[in-house]
């Protein structure tokens, strides 16, 4: 059996390489998309903002798996208050970006409620 120490950094290592996928495969399939939509000739406008929000969704969950491995390679190997206080930061940035990029997306705070569509 494998001491939990000498596995750490391989899940480390596999979420951090997980959120620079995702992050990578969301820009590409954003791109393919945009690209796609032009190409059909959407407005540009709604091509633009379908964009950023594709983008903002791949970003996002990137930002997620990068923050999991940040927790359990600082909480799995002998916390520090050192190592727990540069953890607390990186969390707080990362979850700053993520909340930006969530009003982004909806483009609106998260507390009001969704416009109601008259469709």
């Amino acid at each position: 059996m494998i001491p939990v120490e000498r596995l750490i950094p391989w899940v480390t290592d596999a979420l951090e390489l997980a959120g620079i996928a995702a992050t990578l495969l969301g820009a590409v399939l954003a791109t393919y998309a945009a690209v796609r939509s032009v190409r059909r000739g959407t407005p540009r406008m709604e091509v633009y903002e379908s964009y950023r929000r594709q983008l903002s969704q791949g970003i996002l969950l990137g930002l997620e798996f990068l923050v999991a491995a940040d927790i359990i390679g600082t909480v799995a190997v002998e916390p520090t208050f050192r190592s727990v206080g540069v953890l607390a930061l990186i969390v707080a940035i990362r979850t700053f970006l993520s909340f930006t990029l969530e009003v982004e997306i909806a483009g609106r705070w998260p507390w009001y409620p969704a416009p109601v569509s008259r469709e």
